[in-house]
């Protein structure tokens, strides 16, 4: 067991599940640090990742993602010239099961914006719609994503919170990549 003074890992592994339980995105990241908007985690360039336990998926651009404490979702920052600047999941809040993990079910909305564009916009809400049914999503649990969903959108336009730029600094932090 860990005490308090122990220091923290320097990779923690990331999770993303379906609302079963299964595997969904995965891979593992070096931790950056905290500020006020959550823990800061992140990959330089040609790294991978994993969908379930498919072959692994090359990421060719240096990537931050920012696990917020208490909401429900996630953002990736992604380097230049990757043409999706930032991709918020909405998912329930993330759960640190130990410092070395981090997991939380992704509910199928995603909000991002794209290198340039003036605003962000919202996908998947198929998928939503139709996991609501096959998962049997609680209405707490559609009431929260749905929320999330506006706030990022919001947030996301007019550059507030953790989209005013303060991803810079941790991207910075990234091997290879220049804030």
């Amino acid at each position: 067991m860990l005490s308090s003074a122990a220091p923290e890992p320097t990779h923690v592994q990331v999770n993303y599940r379906k609302y079963d339980g299964t595997l969904h995105w995965n891979l593992r990241m070096r931790r950056l640090g905290e500020d006020e908007h959550g823990v800061w985690l992140g990959l330089p360039a040609d790294s991978v990742m994993r969908k379930g336990h498919d072959p692994e998926v090359p990421l060719p651009e240096a990537h931050v993602i920012l696990f917020p404490r208490d909401a429900w979702w996630t953002a990736v920052f992604n380097a230049a010239p990757r043409s999706t600047e930032i991709y918020c999941d909405i998912t329930t809040p993330p759960r640190w099961p130990s410092p070395a993990e981090v997991t939380m079910v992704d509910l199928d909305l995603d909000v991002l914006r794209k290198r340039g564009a003036p605003a962000p916009i919202l996908v998947d809400e198929d998928e939503f719609a139709e996991h609501q049914v096959r998962y049997g999503y609680p209405a707490e649990v559609i009431a929260a994503a749905e929320a999330a969903a506006r706030w990022l959108m919001a947030a996301v336009a007019d550059g507030t919170g953790p989209f005013d730029g303060s991803h810079r600094r941790w991207l910075a932090m990234v091997d290879g990549v220049q804030a």
